[in-house]
């Protein structure tokens, strides 16, 4: 069972709280662009071939389109090393005619379940999204490049625990047991 969902990350992400000595606030400069980079996540449950949650992540510059979802679905299905059962939300991209059309085209690869309208706490995998975001905070990359490795690093990092990766799934109200 895959959870997929999208993020983005850009220069103009809110600043929050941090550590400096006293008397001397930090200061955190930052590029005033629009630039972006989205990325598009995979949470796949445990199965009785994986008995752990695993995480798997795909970045761009700016923002998705179809060929983008349809480059990921390929991408987490070849990591997965097995049939996907897909679960999403009803993003404009997920619903558009190429994705469809793709995901018809593979039906030994794909079967997809959508989430309700707007459901985000159903979703264990924007656990995933929040915890990078808040990772990336105060971070002050000066190139697309930068932020681009800085989302991957903070995905990877993520997928590296397990037992926080098994939260998502338990506040969302899923048992880790009997999902596969």
């Amino acid at each position: 069972m895959a959870f997929i969902d999208e993020t983005g990350n850009s220069f103009r992400a809110r600043v929050a709280s941090t550590w400096a000595r006293r008397g001397q606030p930090p200061v955190l400069h930052r590029r005033d662009k629009r630039r972006e980079v989205s990325s598009i996540a995979c949470l796949l449950a445990p199965s009785r071939k994986v008995r752990r949650a695993r995480l798997y992540a795909r970045h761009i510059h700016g923002s998705f389109d179809s060929d983008d979802v349809v480059r990921g679905l390929i991408y987490f299905r070849r990591k997965a090393g097995q049939p996907l059962l897909v679960v999403w939300d009803r993003l404009n991209q997920h619903r558009s005619r190429r994705t469809l059309d793709f995901i018809s085209r593979h039906p030994e690869d794909f079967h997809l379940e959508w989430l309700p309208a707007y459901a985000p706490d159903l979703n264990p995998e924007e656990g995933c999204n929040s915890v990078v975001k808040s990772e990336l905070r105060n971070a002050t990359p000066d190139t697309d490049e930068q932020l681009r490795a800085q989302a991957r690093a903070a995905f990877r990092r993520l997928a590296r625990r397990s037992d926080v990766l098994a939260g998502f799934f338990k506040h969302a109200g899923l048992r880790l047991t009997g999902l596969t």
